[in-house]
Formats: structure tokens, sequence, C-alpha cells
């Protein structure tokens, strides 16, 4: 019965693979340790508070508790309790009778401790083998312990007391929320004293072990978010024949002998119930062979059970043992001489010593499993500790202790003793389900803000429809949110374009030119591209500045100079800027060997600009932190073509300036000809479309289409999505740099979503539902809350334990169930985010389909933005509200490819190709008319937009 350490290391690594097989729904059928499902999902935390039942029915009596938790806010539990005999003839009677016998006691109690008005949470304490779907319920598989209630295996026991209790609706108001065992009861006590408790095991007349296991690895359970306190049943352990290799003659023989051969043999070699037998057998054996007493063996030794485990744990008492020895051998008729009473206390050693090791080995994969789900180096728990065995034995807790350290070194274990265990156990289960209960209740709450229903989506998709027509109607433009701003884009690539063209990407910190190279018939785009850094002192440089980065203050320039003469000068520090973008663009055709080199030039300029034409562009305002001063109200292609004349080496046609999202929209629409619609959703938010001209007030013309750039970021600022904007909503807003505007992207942009979760996370921990309340400094902070931590947390492929990871690094010293929380709000942000582009672009699609008299419409989307391309369930959502919002159009979503380069040279190459076309239409024109050929560049500037075929007939 000496177990070797390698022994119980080789014995915990076989319970390791038991508990992964009772895990296993497919294995689980043929695992010995079943591993049953609690549906106890979380700890105390210290929270709790109220006044609990907890009812206890597993033994000749049952008990009926009051149990005040928290009391004046302090960590402190006050119990009254009242026992109840179970007479023979109900355990044995029928099963109706047994569940009216109870309620019918808890009525009594209740009136006892003038209880009647108030209505109470019960936990259930059913210590008999039941198969849990839920925290309240359980259906009985068994009854043992001499129960044999007729009608009541196989039924779900909650059940039957709930009805029973329907009797005394006048003197009971209690609501069942929890159904427990001993040994859940244990660990929730334990935990309520210590919050590190996550383990509880029994060693008394049986044993047995639960503890908490990850969700995701439990496959009997649906869900895969938080945890669940599993019953591990160790007793079963070896049931399949994993120990017989370390069972003795003696554990054999017990076993025959026992109600249950072949069941229960890991209990069998450890519990208080066969201890004692097990001593008896050794010692019998040792009679016979004349080892012991002389070889006299008395009629006692061969009567079973006579040796009990108290008597073992007497026998190994320090200083008494050998007395109590002497003393428990006399009464078994035996004489016993000193040699003879340390052989026997020694027997008694080796038995419980054994049963120690092999409790210890199973805990230690527990513990082993605990920190290798936490991803741990090193654990920090306690076990919470229950049974007659464990707490009456003089050597048992010692002895384990140092076993289970020596097993797991990386592991820093508290062994933590239980009072009253499976009573105050059941309550502290019942007050932690109604603390959740509560809770879940008040973050529902909250989360149900941002559940939109799919009358509130229609209502969006309705509004967007009416903002975009006011957007592009002469009278009501100036009012409109969405400010529909012609681009004045009149084609896609049709496949002919071709050529080598420049672009330039200038919307942030980094600046880039790139040179695309189109094939024309092949749709074959090839780009050479470099990036350059945009000083910050050009950036946002204040002050007098040099002209040109030359030493020359502009006051010293003289009157002469074209940047003196041109009206609405700019100051030094814009021609700082734009001359350093002709640096780099004279660097890069130095790099590429285009020196001198005449080339087409788009510009993609994501500032908002107003346009007159394709290639004006008037900076309404700098964002993205560019201050060079007086550019605003100035246009940008005259900026940079005067810039292009001080530098005086090349020369460059810029044909266009355009936004990121028309060239998203350019970049699809080069390999899909359905491409009519460019969507942005990243840092910010926007659209644009190809509208019919004649829908464009704004522009003279009604032949053909323009690309509409819509800024729908403005959606809302006119009050109309008032009705599904929250509290938080309106505090991000007002904690903006621009209040009142840009609703609708605040509301579903990846600049502001992390910031709407972090002032949700905030009103949450004011009410004690997160972070036990405690809002940290972090937690505090405006923009710590990042987008692309939600695309992270809500990853279907993150654990919680990375989740709590995520937190950690913000400072939030977060619990696995704040974990959850934390993860819920995210997808409710995330997901309306989603619904309100869906409901923005079903508005567009609808209108382009209409607009175009179709029954149905087939149309393509180029989308970009890292909020649609990282995060794990933004474009579904959204694909999936454009589906419902407009089921007449059948929408393909396409990402783009560099949508700010290329699509700035598609741009440019569509208008060179129409460009190109409207010179030979003049010319077919002066021949019709006569128009002298002075005319021919007038003629052009006036009718940008005009159809490529427009001669009439020669009528």
């Amino acid at each position: 019965m000496r177990l070797s350490d390698e022994t119980l290391l080789d014995i915990m690594a076989r319970f390791q693979a038991e508990m992964q097989k009772g895990l296993g729904k497919d294995t689980n059928p043929t695992a010995s340790v079943k591993m049953l499902p609690t549906f106890v999902r979380a700890i105390p935390d210290g929270s709790e508070n109220g006044e609990f039942l907890s009812l206890d029915l597993g033994g000749s009596k049952f008990r009926v508790l009051k149990v005040q938790v928290s009391e004046e806010g302090k960590r402190n539990v006050q119990m009254e309790s009242q026992f109840y005999p179970t007479p023979n003839e109900i355990i044995r009677g029928n099963g109706t009778e047994l569940f009216e016998y109870v309620a019918d006691c808890l009525a009594d109690f209740m009136r006892t401790k003038e209880l009647m008005q108030k209505k109470l949470p019960l936990g259930l304490t059913f210590s008999f083998p039941c198969k849990q779907t839920k925290l309240e319920e359980g259906v009985l598989l068994s009854w043992t312990k001499k129960f044999k209630a007729r009608g009541v295996q196989g039924t779900d026991v909650v059940s039957s007391l709930t009805n029973a209790m329907r009797k005394h609706k006048q003197d009971l108001d209690v609501d069942i929320l929890a159904l427990v065992n001993d040994t859940v009861g244990t660990m929730m006590t334990c935990a309520y004293d210590d919050p590190y408790c996550e383990v509880g095991v029994i060693i008394g007349t049986g044993t047995n072990a639960c503890y908490m296991e990850d969700m995701s690895n439990i496959e009997l359970v649906e869900g895969d978010e938080g945890r669940m306190c599993i019953n591990t049943e160790w007793g079963a352990f070896g049931d399949d024949g994993a120990l017989e290799d370390i069972r003795t003659e003696f554990d054999r023989e017990l076993d025959l002998g026992s109600l249950n051969p072949g069941k229960q043999l890991f209990e069998k070699m450890i519990s208080g119930l066969y201890l004692g037998e097990l001593v008896r057998l050794i010692l019998l054996k040792m009679a016979k062979a004349g080892l012991l007493f002389g070889g006299e063996k008395s009629s006692a030794l061969h009567i079973k059970g006579k040796i009990e485990t108290r008597h073992v744990a007497a026998m190994e008492k320090y200083k008494e043992g050998l007395a109590n020895t002497r003393e428990i051998l006399t009464d078994l008729g035996l004489e016993a001489s000193e040699a003879d009473c340390v052989a026997v206390q020694h027997v008694c050693t080796v038995v419980s010593f054994r049963s120690a090791n092999l409790c210890a080995a199973a805990l230690a994969a527990i513990l082993t499993r605990l920190r290798e789900n936490k991803k741990l180096v090193r654990l920090r728990t306690t076990v919470g500790m229950d049974g007659t065995l464990y707490k009456i034995h003089p050597q048992y807790p010692k002895r384990l202790h140092k076993v289970v350290r020596k097993l797991v070194p990386n592991c820093d274990v508290r062994f933590l003793l239980s009072e009253s265990g499976s009573t105050k156990g059941a309550a502290m289960v019942t007050a932690v389900a109604s603390r959740v209960q509560a809770q879940r209740k008040q973050i529902d709450k909250v989360l149900a803000l941002f559940r939109l229903t799919r009358e509130q989506l229609v209502g969006v998709r309705d509004k967007m429809r009416v903002e975009l027509e006011y957007g592009l109607k002469r009278d009501t433009h100036p009012l409109a949110t969405v400010k529909m701003l012609p681009t004045y884009v009149c084609g896609m690539p049709d496949g002919t374009e071709k050529g080598k063209f420049l672009a330039l990407d200038l919307g942030g910190t980094n600046f880039r030119v790139l040179l695309v190279k189109i094939r024309s018939g092949r749709r074959s785009v090839r780009m050479y591209n470099k990036i350059f850094a945009i000083p910050l002192e050009i950036m946002q440089g204040t002050g007098e500045e040099v002209n040109a980065g030359q030493g020359v203050p502009r006051s010293e320039v003289p009157a002469c100079h074209p940047i003196q003469c041109r009206p609405g000068m700019t100051a030094a520090l814009s021609l700082q800027l734009f001359d350093h973008i002709v640096q780099c663009i004279a660097d890069f055709l130095d790099y590429m060997g285009l020196k001198g080199a005449q080339l087409p030039l788009g510009f993609t300029f994501s500032f908002p600009c107003r346009q007159a034409s394709i290639d004006k562009g008037t900076l309404i305002e700098w964002t993205k932190g560019f201050k060079a001063t007086d550019c605003e109200g100035e246009d940008v292609v005259d900026m940079l073509r005067e810039a292009i004349k001080r530098r005086n080496e090349f020369d460059l046609d810029i044909v266009a300036v355009v936004n990121d999202t028309v060239g998203t929209m350019m970049t699809c629409g080069y390999e899909d000809r359905n491409c009519e619609v460019g969507l942005i959703a990243g840092t910010g938010s926007n659209m644009c479309y190809m509208e019919e001209m004649r829908n464009i007030e704004l522009v003279e013309g009604d032949e053909g289409k323009m690309c509409i750039n819509t800024e729908w970021g403005g959606f809302g600022d006119n009050g109309c999505l008032d009705d599904i904007r929250t509290q938080y909503d309106k505090e991000v807003d007002e904690g903006s740099l621009n209040p009142g505007k840009q609703r609708y992207e605040k509301m579903t942009s990846g600049m502001y979503l992390g910031e709407i979760v972090r002032q949700i996370l905030i009103d949450l921990t004011k009410q004690g539902l997160l972070f036990r309340g405690q809002i940290s400094e972090r937690l505090r902070t405006r923009g710590i809350f990042e987008t692309k931590f939600l695309s992270q947390i809500e990853s279907d492929r993150l654990a919680l334990l990375q989740v709590r990871r995520i937190l950690q690094q913000l400072g939030l010293d977060s619990t696995c169930e704040d974990s959850i929380v934390v993860k819920e709000v995210c997808g409710a942000v995330s997901r309306r985010a989603a619904e309100l582009y869906g409901a923005g672009l079903a508005a567009i699609v609808e209108k382009r389909r209409e607009d175009q008299g179709f029954e149905h419409l087939k149309i393509t989307v180029g989308v970009d933005g890292t909020l649609y391309k990282l995060h794990p369930h933004f474009s579904r959502i959204l694909q999936e509200t454009v589906k419902e919002l407009a089921p007449r159009c059948d929408v393909t979503f396409m990402l783009s490819e560099d949508g700010s380069g290329k699509g700035a040279a598609l741009i440019t190459a569509v208008a060179k190709r129409l460009q190109q076309a409207r010179r030979e239409n003049v010319k077919r024109e002066q021949k019709l008319r006569s128009i002298q050929p002075q005319d021919e560049e007038a003629l052009i500037a006036r009718e940008p937009c005009r159809k490529l075929f427009m001669l009439k007939d020669s009528n």
C-alpha cells in the first residue's frame, strides 16, 4: 500500500485523462469519472446580501435553515436552523407524500421563525445522484441511504417540491433557485470567506470533489462563456480498471463484500466508510499467518465492520495512540502485546496514509488543470475541505497537504475547513444565484438600449432616405445633415483604361506617392509606392515660418512673386506643407527614374472638401491632427500646382482630387462593373454612390450619372435619431471635439465605439455590477478603450482568460464574470453599429433600384475600413441587415484593395478617358455647328459631365 512519488504522479496523470474523458460529449458515456455539470456559474464575490432559506434532505433527519448574509454590509453569515425527523413510512412510501411532508415542515419553520409574510429564495441540498440541466432542476437517478420513495426516480425533484408547496400557498412564498450537492456547498461556503476558493473536497464517509471549470471545455453544456462548477464524482475513478495495478488483495476482498461490487473503487480505497474495514482485513490475515496476537484470532476480528474509521483515527493519535490501540484491541477480545499494538498502529498508518496519498494525487490533477486553464506559471488557489475523516483523523490533513504541495510545487494552495458546508453552502449558492439574477436584470436593461428592433431599423432606413433627398435638392441642401457633395466623378472604369499615373495619398502622419500602371483589356494594375513622413512641425507648426524651406520669411517674398499675386494667399506654413509634398514627389520620381516625365496625377486628399469640378477641392476644415494655417477655404489643387511651379523641375497634370470613399468604389468598380457604391467602415464612417444626374439639383445637366460623396456621418445632427441615442452616446458626443455634429458617425465608427463601451463600463461599475464597484484611473481616461479591443474581445477564438488579460492591460482587474459582461457590452455596441450601417446602406441601394425602375436590383458595394475588415462579426451583421431591409436588392460586398492609391489612379484614368471622349465629341459638334476652334476649351469647361455621345440627328 506504500505508493512512491513516481506512482502518485502516474495516478495524477491518469486522473487528468479521466477528467478530460468525462468532459467530452462523445467520451462521457464510457468515462468512470462523470464530471457532472452543476450549473453553478459563479462563486460569492462578497456583495451578496439578504435572507435565504436552505433545506438539507439526505439522512435520517433533514434540516431547514434561515441564513442572513452580509448584515449591515459586512461579510457575515447568521444562521437559524431546525431539524425534522424523516420517518421510515415517509422515506419508503409514496414520493408525493415525501415532498408534502417536507413542505409541511418548511411551513412550520416559516411560522416558527415568523417568516410567513416574506418572499424568500431557497437552496435545496439534495444528497442523492441527480442529473442537472440547470441550476434549479435535477432529475433523480437513483435513491441511496435507505430512501426508497416510489415514483420519484427519473423525475425533477425541484418540481416535486414546488408542487407540494402549492398546498401552502397562503403560508409559503418561496422560490427554489438552486439544487446542489454537499461538495458544491463546501466550495461555496469557503468561497464566501476566501474568494480564491474554487475547489471543494469532501473526505468523510464518502469522498468527492468539485471545481470551477471553463465552459469552453465542458462539451456536455451549450455555451463557452464563463465557468461552471463540475461535480467530478471521483469516487468511481478506477471502475474501468485504470487502478488495477495498485489495488491490493484487501481492496478486492472489501469490494466483493460491499453492496455495490465493482463500483466506487477509488472511494473504497479512501473514504471513512471503508478504511476501518481495510484495517480489519489486514489484521485478520496477519493473525492467521501468526504475525499478530500469537496467532490467536478473536471472533470480533471476523465480524465485518467491527473496526470503524473512528477506531483507526483514535489509534493514530499522537502520544495517546498506543494506549487507544490496546484499549480497542482488548474490546475486540484480543490479547495484544506491546509489539502487537505497535504493529496494529502501523497498519492503520499505512492504510490512512495511502488514502491521503490517493486523494492528494487526484486533487493535484484538478489543481494542475486549473493552472493550465488559466495559463499561469504559478497558481494561487484555495481548496474548501469537509468530511469527518478529514476533520477527526489527527494526522490526515497534514499528510494530505504535504503530498499535494509536493506533487504540484507550482501551486500555492491554502486549505480551508468548511463550516456547515452542505446547508450554509446551499444558501450561498442561492445568494449568488439571487445576486446574479438581480445583476442580470440591471445589465440587460442597459444592453437593451442598444438592441434595435426591426421597426427602429426601418425607421433609420426611411429617415436616411429623406435626408439623401434633402441633400440633393437645391432648396433643402443648406439644411440637410447628409450633405451629398458632388465629386464630378462621372464614370466608372470600363476596362479600356491604360497608361501610367501618379497617385498621392494624404490623410495622416504618413504621405504616399504611387506609380500606377494600368493595362488595357486585361484589367491589370501594378503599383509602386514610397511612404514619406510628414514632420510634426509641418503638420502643426504655428507662427511665421520660412518659405519653401529656403530661409525666406513670407514677409520678404517679392510682390511680383506668384504667391503674392494670387488672391486668397496662403501663409508660409501651408507653403511648407505643399512644398514638402512636392519634395516627396520629386524624390519618388527620381527613385523611379521618371524625372521630367509628364504624368496624369490623382490626389487622394482625405479631408472634407467641397468640389466645383473633379480637379478642384476647397478644404472645409482640417482633421486628424493637421493644423496648417490658411489652408481652410482654399483650393488644395491650386496650392499643389503652385508648389510644383515653385520647384520648377517637373510638370504634372493634376486631373482629379478625390476622397478615400470614392477611391474605394472605383477600385472595386474596376473589378466588378456592378459596383456603384463605396463604403468606409473604419476609424470614420462614410459612403458614396453613383447618382442619376437628373436628381442632382446642385449641378447643371441631367444626362448620365455622377458619384455623390454623402458625408453621411452628419446624419442625425438635426435630432432625427434622438429616439435611439442613449445616454452613453450623448456623453461621448459632449466630450468630443465637435459636440452636436457627426452623430451617426459617433454611433457607428471605429473612432467612437470603444469610447461608448468605456462609458457603459463606468456606469455599470458605479452600479456595482462590474470590477467590484471600483473605477480604476485607467478606466477614467478618455480614449483608453480603443476599438481594436472590441475586435479582440469579441473574437470567437478568444478565451475569457485572454479577455481578462486585455482588461488587465487597461488596468482593470476583472473576474471571469466581469469578462463575460464586458464581452456582452462590446457585442451590443458593435452590433448596433453594424445594424445602423446596414440601415443606411439599405436606403441607398433601394434608392438606386427605384431610380432605375427595377423590380430587382443586382449591385456591388466596395468596402474598406479596419472595422469592416478586422472585427469578427461586423461584416456579417451589416450584410444581414441590408438583406432584411432591402429584400429586393441582391447586394454583393467586395473588399477594396488600396482604394486611396489605386482608386485615385483609376479615377484619373477614367477622367482622362472621358476628357478625351469629350474633346472628340466637341470636334464633331464643331464640324456640325461651325464652332470656332478657339471656343473648344470653353465648351469643354462648360459641360464637364455631358454624356460621351451627344450627337443629335441631322434635324
